[in-house]
């Protein structure tokens, strides 16, 4: 019969055994391990999070197109007011969290999206971007410390079903038939096909990618029935995270889940425990899927089609289904072959509104406008490395505090020099000094030149020998040398920087001095 329950494998420990084997051991899942883990543990707590997170963000082009869809889809456009165009303003807008858990999703998204089951796949990758959006909603009514990271719980919650469908589909086909009978639940259908739940699958996984504990054990299923409330945050994140499954299961199945006798369940289930009534938990359902709708907008995907798995290979042939998750690329803009883009001043000027509007919202801190004005600097003249040089006193250098490009924390740890320069106060200057002592902006477009040589210094000669061409921004207020702007290309730059474009650059660095000022 076609409907005929699948016999469980002689031995599920061997699947799982060789499931985890495929998972943890596959080097291109171990370089998901590794990005995964990286972006988790960035943290909230400091501007190198920050930081971090933007600079990651802007290594990867795909990525930064979808964080910026983003912040620009309808209800965060609202919010702004004008187009976002930096990540940095796009974090600062869509919050830390939201920005770190889109980049995860990202990671599951290209890593698993290459699948030869690509409804499968899909499937369980809307139902985890789904979930993750469920635990964020949580996570803003609650008093817990860091109960942002419900929303990573959330998000992993579903890893184990989502690997399953990708590496081992047959499997997956099998468990979903079990499931179809209505004689089994979740657990025990995975138990009989794998020989361990999809929960612990998924806690296996993230304790091999060596994800932080607690969101490690938020994995772990609950006891049945009605939930009492939580003792702890721990505990908390376990509820909200299968809570949050269930929830993005139930508004895959129903456009109207508020209408079914699954919600009541919900309700009956996780109500005390998460404080939700029939009308905390029809907002939850409105907010998420608005939520979802920007989601997806921002990402080039359509919502998956309601249909049954077994249909796999009826529909749109794989590689167009795949194509819908890729998020396609932008339409390029011409760029010289220094690498600076030809529409510099628009992208310039967009750069420019970005960082009034965060001034003048007077919400943001010294640090936000920085580095919305470097990432700006960096991205719009298309340079290979940007970074921002402060004054440190008590090391009696500059020091560079912030970069993006390639090599940057390899550059930026050697990026320093003396207060004063090498030869003392009369002699010995170099570009550098002579730049700050003068407060002249300096655009560099052929650092070949024998006399731009002999001014550069040698441990710049050094640590950036191939620089064909740069810029430098003094930062300095009043008669106060704070620092700089410094960035670069490895290739000449005969094009230059025109007036108009001149003027935006100085506007983008009046901001920063201006946010400096006492």
């Amino acid at each position: 019969m076609a409907n005929a329950t699948p016999s469980p494998p002689p031995d599920g420990r061997r699947v799982r055994a060789a499931l985890l084997h495929k998972v943890c051991g596959d080097d291109d899942m171990f370089a998901l391990g590794s990005a995964v883990a990286r972006v988790v543990q960035m943290s909230t707590s400091d501007d190198q999070g920050t930081h971090d997170l933007a600079h990651y963000v802007l290594s990867d082009v795909a990525l930064t197109q979808r964080v910026l869809r983003l912040a620009n889809t309808v209800r965060y456009r609202t919010a702004a007011g004008t187009a976002v165009t930096t990540v940095s303003r796009a974090i600062s807008l869509l919050g830390f969290d939201n920005v770190r858990t889109v980049a995860l999703a990202m990671l599951l998204v290209d890593a698993l999206a290459s699948s030869d089951h690509a409804y499968s796949v899909r499937v369980e990758l809307e139902a985890s971007l789904c979930a993750s959006l469920v635990g964020r909603e949580m996570a803003r009514h609650s008093f817990y410390q860091g109960a942002e990271e419900a929303s990573i719980g959330a998000l992993f919650k579903n890893l184990g079903a989502l690997l399953v469908a990708s590496h081992e589909h047959d499997r997956y086909r099998e468990i979903q038939a079990l499931l179809g009978t209505g004689k089994h639940t979740p657990a025990q259908a995975a138990q009989m096909i794998l020989g361990c739940s999809l929960d612990a699958l998924s806690e296996a996984v993230l304790g091999e990618w060596k994800i932080p504990d607690v969101i490690v054990r938020a994995q772990r299923p609950l006891d049945p029935g009605a939930l009492k409330v939580a003792v702890n945050r721990g505990e908390w994140m376990r509820q909200v995270a299968s809570f949050s499954l269930e929830v993005a299961r139930l508004m895959a199945k129903t456009a109207t889940p508020s209408d079914t006798p699954e919600a009541q369940a919900l309700l009956a289930r996780y109500g005390t425990a998460l404080n939700l009534g029939a009308a905390e938990l029809d907002e939850l359902f409105e907010s998420v899927a608005f939520e979802m709708t920007s989601l997806l907008q921002s990402m080039n995907l359509q919502p998956v089609p309601r249909r049954a798995p077994d249909e796999d290979k009826n529909g749109l042939p794989n590689v167009l289904l795949l194509a819908t998750l890729g998020g396609g690329k932008e339409e390029e803009q011409g760029a010289y072959p220094s690498g600076k883009p030809k529409n510099a001043r628009d992208l310039l000027l967009a750069g420019v509104q970005d960082v009034t509007q965060m001034r003048a919202s007077g919400q943001h801190k010294v640090n936000d406008v920085v580095m919305a004005v470097l990432e700006t600097l960096y991205t719009a003249l298309g340079f290979r490395f940007a970074t921002v040089v402060l004054k440190d006193v008590r090391a009696g250098q500059y020091r560079a505090r912030a970069s993006f490009g390639l090599g940057a924390t390899r550059v930026q740890d050697g990026f320093a020099f003396p207060l004063a320069p090498a030869g003392g106060e009369k002699g010995g200057r170099d570009l550098f000094h002579l730049a700050m002592e003068n407060d002249a902006d300096l655009m560099i477009s052929d650092a070949r030149s024998a006399k731009i040589r002999a001014l550069l210094p040698a441990w710049h000669k050094a640590l950036l020998p191939d620089a064909q061409s740069f810029i430098v921004l003094p930062l300095v207020v009043g008669k106060v040398q704070l620092g700089l702007f410094y960035a670069d290309r490895t290739e000449l730059a005969p094009e230059g920087v025109p007036a108009d474009e001149t003027a935006l650059i100085k506007a983008l660095k009046g901001q920063v001095l201006a946010a400096l000022a006492p």
